[in-house]
C-alpha cells in the first residue's frame, strides 16, 4: 500500500505523467464507475486472478481520489484519513465485537440482527428523516429496488400496495421481493443469467448453419 501511495505522488508530481495531472475527481467518476463493473464481472467469472487484478484497478481508484483530495486548497485529507474513517466506522458500528461489554452475545446475533442494527447506527448518524435517504438515484433498478425493500422490511413501515400505474414494474418488484425471500441477489443473478444468455449466442453463432444469417 505504501508503494502504490509513493507511485501515485510520483505520478501526480511535477514531472510525472501528463494524463494523470490533468485528472480530476469529475473526470475519473466514470473510471470509478467502470472498474467496480469490471469487479462484479470477476467476481461473476470465479477466477481468483482476475479478480486480484480489478480489485487492484479499483484499489488505485481509491488510492487516486485520495491522492487528488490532499491537493484541496482548503479542506485536504489523504489516503490514511480514508482509511481512519472506515475503521472508526467499523468498530463504531460493530460494538457486538469490538465492546467488550456486549461481545459476550455475539454469538448469539443474527446477521439480519446486526444489518438492521448498522443500518440504525448509520441513520442517527447522518441524521436521516426517511428510510430511503442515503439510497443512491443512480444505482441500477434491479439493486436499487433490492435496497429499498429491504429498508423497508427493517423498519417494518406500512405501505400502500402498489397502483395500476406501472404493472410491468410492478411484476418486476414483486420478482425481486421474492428473490430477496429466497436469499438470493437479484442484480447478480439478473447478470448471471445475462452472461449465460450471451455464452449461449456465441455458441449459436459458431454453428454453420447459421452464418448465413448471422451475414444478413
Amino acid at each position: 500500500m505504501l508503494e502504490l501511495v509513493a507511485v501515485m505522488d510520483r505520478l501526480r508530481s511535477p514531472g510525472g505523467c501528463p494524463w494523470d495531472l490533468e485528472q480530476t475527481s469529475q473526470s475519473l467518476a466514470r473510471y470509478l464507475l467502470e472498474e467496480t463493473y469490471e469487479v462484479l464481472e470477476a467476481l461473476d467469472s470465479g477466477e481468483r486472478e482476475h479478480l486480484r487484478e480489478e480489485l487492484g484497478d479499483l484499489l488505485l481508484q481509491v488510492v487516486f481520489h485520495a491522492r487528488l483530495a490532499e491537493e484541496h486548497p482548503d479542506e485536504p485529507w489523504d489516503i490514511d484519513d480514508v482509511a481512519r474513517g472506515i475503521v472508526d466506522k467499523l468498530v463504531s458500528r460493530h460494538p457486538h465485537v469490538f465492546d467488550d461489554a456486549e461481545a459476550g452475545g455475539a454469538d448469539d446475533l443474527r446477521a439480519f440482527d446486526v444489518e438492521a442494527s448498522w443500518e440504525r447506527q448509520k441513520a442517527a448518524e447522518k441524521r436521516r428523516v426517511s428510510l430511503l435517504d442515503g439510497i443512491p438515484a443512480a444505482m441500477p433498478a434491479l439493486a436499487r429496488a433490492d435496497k429499498v425493500l429491504a429498508r423497508v422490511e427493517r423498519s417494518g413501515l406500512d405501505v400502500a400496495p402498489a397502483g395500476e400505474a406501472e404493472p410491468f414494474g410492478d411484476r418486476l418488484l414483486a420478482l425481486v421481493a421474492q428473490a430477496r425471500a429466497a436469499g438470493v441477489d437479484s442484480e447478480a443473478a439478473l447478470r448471471r443469467a445475462t452472461v449465460d444468455l450471451a455464452t449461449r449466442i456465441a455458441a449459436a453463432e459458431s454453428r454453420p448453419e447459421n452464418g448465413s444469417t448471422l451475414q444478413a
